[in-house]
């Protein structure tokens, strides 16, 4: 048995006994209040508004209680409670318990790729009898996508993390490269960086799925899919998928780039020290990176990610959430107003946007001057969220998450993850992982389609 193979039974073992997606656990949503089936008139918004309430909210963005307050002014019959469980990981274990006692708060963050979790065990409410489809055009189509299914809404989505790139203009001037626009020339750069300045030209790492699925998504692989009710499909062995994946393992073989754990001390002063000459990063990115590597400031420029077809531009996601509502609040019309303020309200979006940093999915927000041409002193004052405005464009709207996306994570850093970081056989671990994302899916009682 190796390595690889022993820390994974472990932790398949773990996450087994734990896990909450099993198909007959499913939660009951507690009575519909008046109108839920058909919707819900202007009427009984105001009538909601106006009665005194207290809802529970619970989320991580930090100083989000500004928001709130916006909301109860516009409203002063409610009142929003708000509770940080901890983070994302923290908050869905919390989330799922109170799922299981009925004691659930109103209004929840959840990860987009966490979502079909809670759908699954109708655990959150379809928004659409409160107006929650009509909001459709009014976000980026592939935040979107990632809310809506089934003719349902599972939340209203608040941030999204489009994928370009973050590159030292300084490193890549002393290797006498240009940034490259394609993955050959992405290639190429990566051999003259490492010859000339002994720097990698970027860390794919093995800690998170979110980089490399990102990859996937641009290069149009499609590696799961789920119909909102018992059949999941698995497609890891694509040609686009082992396009990408052999891709990179030859770029890892050749030493070109680094495989450490991204997002730990070590990442951050291997980024701050010029060990990366660039960050296929998300949206989010740009601000982390700031505080990261504050004694760099000046030297970087973010630009889209390479292209597989130039006529074509493409990218993919990394991160963001939507804010939901419980399928068991009793104040069910009050949590979706909520819901659609802190998503499409103009305050709301263009603070947490300036002020918060968060990411926009509203367009409105994402095409306002204040956040497309804000010029960031950072990047030299480039006008770096216009870039990002415009490669989240670029990202499909029809990729989709499995609904046990827990185990997907863990099994990922015990397969092809622990590959990429041991710098092995990449192919080889892919099969590995695909096998036991279609095992435990039946182990679920999932009907699982391979292709």
């Amino acid at each position: 048995m190796t390595a690889v193979q022993r820390r994974r039974g472990v932790a398949i073992g773990a996450l087994v006994v734990s896990s909450a997606i099993v198909l007959a656990g499913c939660s009951t949503p507690s009575a519909p209040e008046a109108g839920e089936a058909e919707t819900v008139t202007q009427e009984q918004i105001d009538e909601a508004l106006s009665t005194p309430t207290t809802i529970d909210f619970w989320s991580w963005v930090p100083d989000i209680q500004n928001q709130i307050d916006m909301f109860e002014e516009l409203h002063p019959e409610i009142t929003v409670k708000l509770s940080n469980q901890g983070g994302a990981t923290a908050q869905y274990q919390k989330l799922r318990a109170a799922v299981k006692s009925g004691d659930v708060p109103d209004v929840v963050q959840i990860e987009y790729s966490f979502l079909p979790s809670f759908t699954i065990t109708n655990s959150v409410l379809d928004l659409t009898p409160y107006g929650g489809a009509d909001l459709a055009d009014q976000f980026v189509d592939s935040a979107w996508g990632m809310v809506a299914a089934n003719d349902a809404v599972w939340g209203l989505p608040q941030d999204l993390g489009p994928t370009g790139q973050l590159y030292r203009t300084d490193i890549f001037a002393e290797a006498g490269v240009e940034v490259p626009a394609t993955w050959d020339e992405y290639a190429e750069a990566a051999a003259a960086i490492k010859e000339k300045t002994g720097s990698y030209i970027s860390d794919l790492p093995g800690n998170s799925f979110s980089p490399i699925l990102a990859l996937l998504w641009q290069a149009g692989a499609r590696p799961f899919a789920f119909d909102g009710d018992k059949t999941v499909t698995i497609d890891l062995d694509s040609d686009e998928v082992t396009k990408v994946v052999g891709y990179w393992d030859d770029l890892i073989q050749r030493d070109l780039v680094d495989t450490a754990p991204q997002l730990d001390d070590n990442w951050y002063q291997s980024i701050a020290s010029g060990k990366y000459a660039s960050w296929l990063a998300a949206a989010w990115g740009p601000v982390f990176l700031q505080g990261t590597a504050a004694d760099t400031s000046g030297l970087w420029q973010a630009t889209p990610m390479p292209q597989w077809d130039e006529s074509a531009p493409a990218s993919g996601n990394q991160g963001g959430s939507a804010i939901s509502v419980t399928a068991d609040s009793d104040a069910k019309i009050v949590a979706a107003e909520f819901v659609k303020f802190l998503t499409t309200n103009s305050e709301s979006t263009q603070s947490l946007a300036t002020e918060q940093f968060i990411f926009p999915s509203l367009v409105e927000t994402l095409n306002s001057p204040e956040v497309r041409d804000q010029e960031m002193e950072f990047y030299a004052g480039q006008k770096v969220n216009a870039v990002f405005a415009d490669v989240s464009e670029t990202v499909s709207a029809d990729w989709q998450w499995l609904p046990y996306n827990d185990y997907a994570s863990s099994s990922f850093k015990e397969t092809l993850g622990a590959a990429i970081t041991e710098k092995g056989d990449l192919l080889a671990a892919l099969e590995e992982w695909e096998s036991e994302l279609v095992s435990y899916g039946e182990s679920q009682g999932f009907t699982v389609v391979t292709e």
